[in-house]
């Protein structure tokens, strides 16, 4: 068999937001049948069909759910960066020949079974295997990532203010986006004087919760050629993982993303100076910080000072997030689905007002539990 390039051809959301008359399986279907549409395919030309952390048998549920029969599926879960995982194994079966059109969908009403009670507050993730060894010092998923800016800021000298930038400017471009969860604007005294949640955050340090879902289609060459928008290239990919239990984590200042972006932008051909806008995933404004460094947007320790004069801000140097991130336009459980639905409107140039002017080669990051996974997925125009 010989190796195909593989396209997103098609990329939609469920309704976001406040969601509070469907179910996540409904948000499934709201998501694949329009990126479907969005692609000028039918159920009948999916071929895989990926999905994570819904039904009995996931994906398998959830895509009788949508009416299909995949002959190939994945059901793979590492976290918020599941979907960039995805996205890795099906441009491998793609290219391999194993099939030549792949759904991956995701939909999640965290908001709204929250506020009916139907879940319980995330204290901690585990009591079991070697994870119970953090759970009795409070180490729930927020206090870990607190532990990162606490040490960042220890050994790099980087401030609150800088971090609380990163809100801001997640915010100026949520402003632009008329779907965005929150968009009035924030200042970062704002940041700062808002309730502590986990010292040094504040809650504006930390992302929303929302309901909401999406999906993305994913197509071979061949296909891809004949679908209703313009391609966005799959130009290269990378995943790693590092750690569950906090201290089999050499570095608290280091995000798996240094493997995963090394992997991406080797296969890809291109460098961070190349990059026009990046998706990143944003639970934590330190999550940000880390990524960015990683991925070699600047060196390891400059985070601080790179992102402090805007530079994340549609109009900056940098652009990131472009559509508000999780920090304020939404996040439903796991965003990693909606940083590829973001990437592939810039890259179709079809962001509205939040459109970065002639955006060729985005970097997407996505993040699993806290730094254990990360994976790097670079897209381009076609």
């Amino acid at each position: 068999m010989t190796s195909r390039r593989v396209a997103v051809v098609g990329a939609a959301l469920s309704d976001c937001g406040r969601v509070d008359d469907k179910t996540n399986f409904a948000l499934h279907f709201q998501g694949a049948s329009r990126a479907l549409a969005d692609a000028g395919l039918t159920k009948d030309d999916v071929g895989g069909f990926m999905s994570t952390g819904l039904g009995t048998l996931a994906p398998i549920e959830v895509s009788e759910y949508l009416g299909l029969r995949p002959m190939w599926v994945d059901s793979t879960g590492v976290g918020g960066s599941t979907w960039e995982f995805m996205l890795e194994h099906a441009v491998a079966a793609i290219s391999e020949g194993l099939t030549d059109v792949v759904v991956l969908a995701y939909g999640s009403t965290a908001r709204a079974d929250l506020k009916r009670r139907l879940r319980t507050a995330n204290l901690a993730f585990s009591s079991r295997g070697p994870s119970q060894f953090d759970s009795p010092w409070g180490h729930t998923l927020i206090a870990k990532y607190a532990m990162t800016a606490r040490r960042h800021m220890f050994e790099f000298g980087t401030s609150i203010e800088q971090l609380a930038e990163i809100a801001v400017s997640a915010r100026h471009n949520a402003s632009l986006n008329p779907d965005a969860y929150y968009q009035d604007p924030i200042t970062i005294d704002d940041v700062l004087n808002e309730r502590m949640i986990a010292d040094p955050f504040t809650k504006l340090h930390c992302c929303i919760r929302s309901d909401g879902g999406g999906a993305i289609v994913l197509a071979s060459e061949e296909r891809a050629r004949d679908c209703a928008k313009t391609p966005v290239w799959v130009l290269g990919t990378g995943e790693a993982v590092s750690h569950i239990t906090m201290s089999e984590w050499e570095d608290f200042t280091e995000s798996p993303c240094v493997q995963s972006g090394r992997l991406a932008f080797e296969r890809a051909g291109v460098t961070p100076d190349d990059v026009d806008v990046c998706q990143l995933y944003d639970a934590f404004t330190s999550m940000v910080l880390l990524t960015i460094e990683g991925l070699g947007f600047c060196k390891k320790g400059d985070g601080g000072p790179f992102v402090e004069d805007g530079k994340l801000r549609v109009g900056g140097a940098l652009p990131t997030n472009t559509d508000g991130g999780g920090l304020s336009s939404c996040h439903p459980g796991m965003r990693g689905m909606f940083l590829l639905v973001e990437a592939t409107r810039q890259l179709r140039g079809e962001a509205g007002s939040r459109q970065v002017p002639g955006a060729e080669i985005c970097c997407v990051n996505g993040t699993g539990g806290w730094f254990s996974s990360a994976s790097t997925v670079i897209l381009g125009a076609g």
